[in-house]
């Protein structure tokens, strides 16, 4: 009797020692942690399918997915990373336009008219030739009106560089009585900036179409397409380039009109 209860005895001792029997909550966690590790193995990570969607993307140069605002995206091309490619053009453009801004001197156009009173025309006429050979300028419009019974007047356009623009207005009064001198400086500075920002970024437009150009094996249509927008834009290059020679022409030459009459 004795030794079976100390049978009995023996292995409840034995099982308090260890901790009793397990609770409820221990049992839903242990069935919890294992259905989790079988949801993971039945369900891999998301990241590792995006990665191949994002990889295969940039796989394809001609994708629907690319953004509409680049030639890239426009012609066919598909990119993740096209995005922060745009991002940061931006930003060099508009460190270019503050570099610039910086940096640009000043620039004015300075025009002038002068009304003469004379003796003689003819004479006055010679005196602005002068003028205009002795601070290195020359004339790119005249013309006279009257005849023998009218006043005699005369009008004579000069281009003159920069520089020497003042000292040609003092110089007036060489030819006869000077009764009027208006003068206009026009800064363009502002203007020429943004033209120069605008051909900065057009050219690396033109660079990312010819890429598009070289590396692209493609439908004719596609190809042909990317040709004319090259096209389109290098006459805007052409045109931009155009206006800055014109305003970098109107600086260094000024012009004064000068009018003289009997």
């Amino acid at each position: 009797m004795k030794v079976a209860t100390l049978l009995l005895i023996l292995p409840c001792a034995v099982y308090a020692c260890q901790g009793g029997a397990p609770s409820s909550s221990d049992t839903t966690t242990v069935t919890a942690d294992r259905l989790g590790l079988q949801s993971k193995a039945l369900n891999p990570p998301a990241a590792t399918a995006t990665a191949g969607a994002v990889a295969s993307a940039r796989r394809g140069y001609f994708g629907d997915a690319a953004s509409p605002s680049s030639p890239e995206a426009e012609f066919g091309g598909a990119s993740a990373d096209h995005g922060a490619s745009q991002t940061s053009t931006a930003d060099d453009a508009l460190q270019n336009v503050n570099a610039a801004t910086t940096a640009a001197p000043t620039m004015v156009i300075r025009t002038g008219q002068a009304f003469i009173e004379v003796d003689k025309v003819d004479p006055a006429i010679l005196k602005i030739r002068q003028l205009a050979a002795q601070v290195g300028g020359y004339i790119t419009n005249s013309s006279v009106s009257g005849g023998r019974d009218q006043i005699r007047q005369a009008t004579l356009e000069l281009k003159i560089p920069a520089p020497k623009y003042d000292q040609a207005v003092g110089s007036l009064s060489t030819i006869g009585k000077v009764e009027t001198v208006n003068s206009t400086a026009q800064d363009v500075g502002e203007e020429f900036v943004d033209v120069t920002a605008r051909v900065n970024n057009a050219r690396r437009l033109e660079d990312r179409l010819i890429t598009l150009l070289n590396t692209r094996t493609g439908k004719l249509d596609e190809v042909l397409r990317v040709e004319r927008e090259l096209a389109r834009v290098r006459e805007e290059i052409e045109r931009y380039e155009g206006r800055l020679r014109y305003l970098s022409s109107r600086v260094a030459t000024s012009t004064l009109t000068i009018t003289v009459h009997e």
